[in-house]
């Protein structure tokens, strides 16, 4: 009997002393560390929606050069890829046969006009002899025809050398338009025909054209009231390049719908002075429809994907981040337009789940999600537009 209530006692020592240490462990371990994240309350912003076309830069002014008459070319007068300016000579053929030709005319003509001098006096001297009866009528009228005949000779001889004037300039090959002219197709010493040769080309590069074609839906519900007159403004982005670095405007408006694609061709227009735009180069523009809307806005990194569902987390009670479903809009920047899953009360985790998780504590570090450079709305007079593929 004694040796059980001893056992017993012992039993009930021993759990008392582990208690004690287990409240003293629990006292002295440490708080868990919540992570860092940063966290912005989600912007809201008006904006417009962007269309997106392809084209190609064409050149307002583009010349094949053909000479305007055959000819051994004796001298190319340019460096090939330069900037030229209209009159300047580019080709130079041999100009002797031809000054040859205009020096034979200018002699033909001094002897038709001591010809034509000489029938003049003549048909006067008939005129005086006519009136004293002195000559018939039938050789004064025959004076009279060879003085018309004197002059219709003068005039096709003057005709002539003007014609060989005009070929002798022909000669001195210059560039009809400003612009950078490609290589020289024809060298030095090759003989040449008139209006056949392709000797090189040029292409107008003080602005460039873009022709896309906007669907017929879309025109009539976004931008069935800009005309040519308004200059609608557009962005194009180059291959290669991040931003729509180059603004333009809408010049050009075609007179009717293409039957066949339900399409209507429009033109933009980039007027720029620095050689940057050529002519054959891949674009894309964006054309900001006119209709102006809030859209909740965020940033691109604080978006993560599930399969084929965009999300983000959102900071919910007791700082526990939360799942939420989106539906993204269009981009500005390095930021996205929400058109569902968030109101504008609500503070998500900027920096996505790459470090976190849904259902996870956290320590919020509060910062304000940066939209500088960007522009939500495109106006005539926003000339510093940034905005990102």
């Amino acid at each position: 009997m004694n040796k059980h209530l001893i056992a017993a006692a012992l039993t009930a020592a021993s759990l008392t002393l582990a208690g004690c240490a287990d409240e003293s462990t629990a006292q002295s371990a440490p708080a868990q560390q919540l992570q860092p994240i940063d966290v912005a309350q989600v912007l809201v912003k008006p904006v417009q929606s962007w269309h997106t076309y392809t084209t190609r830069l064409e050149s307002p002014q583009e010349v094949a050069l053909m000479p305007r008459v055959s000819g051994i070319i004796d001298s190319i007068e340019f460096k090939e890829g330069d900037v030229v300016k209209e009159g300047d000579v580019l080709f130079q053929l041999d100009a002797r046969p031809f000054a040859a030709v205009v020096a034979s005319l200018k002699a033909q003509i001094n002897s038709a006009e001591a010809a034509l001098e000489q029938a003049k006096s003549e048909d006067k001297r008939a005129v005086r002899l006519l009136d004293r009866k002195a000559i018939s009528t039938e050789q004064a009228q025959a004076r009279t025809s060879t003085l018309r005949q004197r002059e219709a000779q003068l005039s096709a001889l003057q005709a002539q050398l003007t014609s060989a004037e005009l070929d002798l300039e022909f000669t001195s090959v210059v560039s009809p338009i400003d612009g950078i002219i490609s290589r020289a197709n024809i060298t030095k010493g090759n003989n040449i025909l008139a209006g056949q040769s392709v000797l090189t080309s040029i292409v107008s590069n003080q602005s460039m054209y873009a022709y896309f074609d906007v669907d017929e839906r879309t025109w009539n519900s976004s931008f069935n009231d800009v005309t040519a007159a308004s200059h609608q403004t557009v962005v194009m982005q180059k291959v290669g390049q991040s931003d729509f670095a180059y603004k333009g405007y809408i010049n050009f408006i075609d007179n009717q719908i293409n039957s066949s694609t339900g399409t209507l061709r429009v033109r933009a227009v980039f007027n720029e002075d620095n050689n940057q735009l050529r002519a054959g180069s891949f674009a894309r523009i964006k054309l900001a429809a006119n209709s102006i809307s809030d859209a909740i806005i965020i940033p691109e990194r604080a978006i993560g994907t599930d399969l084929k569902n965009r999300f983000v987390l959102t900071v919910g009670e007791n700082n526990v981040l939360e799942y939420k479903l989106i539906t993204i809009g269009e981009r500005y920047g390095a930021l996205r337009a929400v058109t569902s899953g968030l109101n504008e009360s609500d503070v998500i985790a900027v920096n996505g789940p790459a470090r976190v998780g849904p259902g996870m504590p956290i320590s919020p570090q509060t910062v304000t999600i940066d939209t500088s450079g960007v522009a939500f709305t495109l106006s005539n007079d926003n000339a510093q537009l940034v905005a990102k593929q």
